[in-house]
């Protein structure tokens, strides 16, 4: 059974159609900039942790005050 050439034409432009849209969202997707902020947002969630947070200053402390101690010795 022959198809009509219409009918391909219109099933061909369909499926350009639909590899531009499929194309532009992985560009988007895998946009560099997109993916660096996404990258610091999860790296801020992480960091905004109270377990996280308190550790970070803690472990600060102790090596400003080593820093402090050793510069005074």
């Amino acid at each position: 059974m022959a198809r009509d050439p219409d009918t391909i034409q219109r099933e061909i432009e369909q499926a350009r159609t639909a590899l531009a849209a499929t194309l532009d969202e992985l560009s988007e997707r895998a946009s560099p900039q997109k993916l660096v902020e996404q990258g610091k947002s999860s790296v801020l969630d992480v960091l905004r942790q109270p377990k996280v947070k308190y550790t970070l200053i803690a472990v600060g402390a102790v090596v400003g005050f080593a820093l402090v101690r050793k510069l005074f010795r």
